[in-house]
């Protein structure tokens, strides 16, 4: 594997940074507190370290899901049905794919007693992609809490 790029998926050579597990971990709670402040636009900045920094294909799709979650409520902030459900869309792809490993997976990738529930979020996801599919010009900004779980 080079340092710049790694297979995703797909496929496809995606970026890759490494960073150490402990700044992934740091990266995606950050990037989750914004998200659950509703500072949508910084929770995607902050996360894409995370998802860059990794080479795991699981933690990948986690970050990545959770990226694409937060680029649908900017768009929904900014009023853009169409961005919001092509997001949505593209979160859980990724969310799906991460789930596909384990139910709950840890909310940061060095070991942590907090796991998001990616069933639940899952779950949310399309709920709101169904009124969407009924309203396509629905941008209202609803976004999914970030359910977790202590083990």
């Amino acid at each position: 594997m080079s340092g710049r790029t790694v297979v995703g998926r797909d496929g496809r050579a995606k970026a890759y940074r490494p960073l150490p597990p402990s700044e992934r971990a740091g990266a995606m709670e950050a990037g989750i507190a914004a998200y659950e402040r509703g500072d949508f636009f910084a929770a995607h900045e902050l996360l894409e370290p995370a998802w860059m920094g990794s080479d795991d294909p699981t933690e990948r799709s986690l970050h990545q899901g959770l990226i694409k979650l937060a680029a649908a409520y900017v768009h929904a902030v900014r009023g853009n049905p169409l961005g919001v459900a092509k997001n949505l869309e593209g979160a859980r792809a990724h969310l799906v794919d991460a789930a596909a490993d384990a139910d709950q997976i840890p909310a940061a990738p060095i070991p942590s007693p907090v796991r998001l529930d990616l069933q639940a979020l899952i779950a949310r996801i399309d709920e709101r992609r169904r009124r969407l599919a009924i309203d396509p010009t629905d941008a209202t900004i609803d976004p999914p809490s970030l359910t977790r779980s202590v083990r």
